[in-house]
């Protein structure tokens, strides 16, 4: 199994795939629109994380230039109804981090926006993913690590601390979205999507 190659971008036609370079050896690899443009201007050798796919017909290297991209792009092809092409472009329209705090917030809406995702897919990826995010770099505390007796603004703005926002970033989302009769739930998923725009 190949796991990282280093080399020049030597084609990257058409957009989302490109050929890697490596002594003489080009692979072709799949990679997300983020990173496609990330590597659009770079002359120099580049690393990529791999994972690999064998089938009876194909031989398919998957990129990422960050870890991160690479541990939910495997999460996500685990999801029944998922597979590395829907995966690819879940990763090409949000970061890892937007996408997890999608699951936190379990928000349905955000993620049938991407391309693909139908509302039974969205739902699946809730219920699946939850316990899944956890490995990815979260805590998974956003529903319950709120103090009580705060008022539900102080609920979110600690909430989204978890989630490692700053706590002026946090603030300053919540009291935008806040029109002061909103739950505590509400005003996370209204904060989260503006913070990840």
């Amino acid at each position: 199994m190949i796991g990282w190659l280093r080399g020049l971008i030597i084609d990257r036609e058409p957009p989302g795939r490109v050929v890697v370079d490596v002594n003489g050896v080009g692979y072709e690899v799949e990679i997300s629109a983020s990173n496609f443009v990330e590597t659009e201007s770079s002359l120099n050798p580049i690393g990529l994380l791999i994972h690999t796919i064998v089938r009876e017909d194909a031989f398919l290297l998957y990129g990422f230039i960050h870890q991160n991209e690479r541990a939910l792009f495997k999460s996500l092809i685990k999801v029944n109804g998922v597979g590395p092409k829907l995966a690819m472009a879940i990763l090409s329209s949000m970061t890892p981090d937007s996408f997890i705090q999608s699951i936190y917030a379990q928000d349905t809406a955000m993620l049938t926006r991407l391309p693909g995702v139908g509302k039974k897919t969205a739902e699946r990826l809730l219920v699946e993913m939850k316990d899944r995010v956890l490995s990815l770099g979260g805590s998974g505390e956003v529903q319950t690590s709120v103090a009580p007796g705060l008022h539900p603004q102080g609920e979110a703005v600690r909430a989204l601390e978890v989630l490692g926002y700053k706590h002026q970033a946090a603030m300053n989302a919540v009291k935008h979205v806040d029109t002061g009769q909103l739950s505590c739930e509400t005003l996370i998923r209204l904060a989260l999507q503006r913070l990840s725009k």
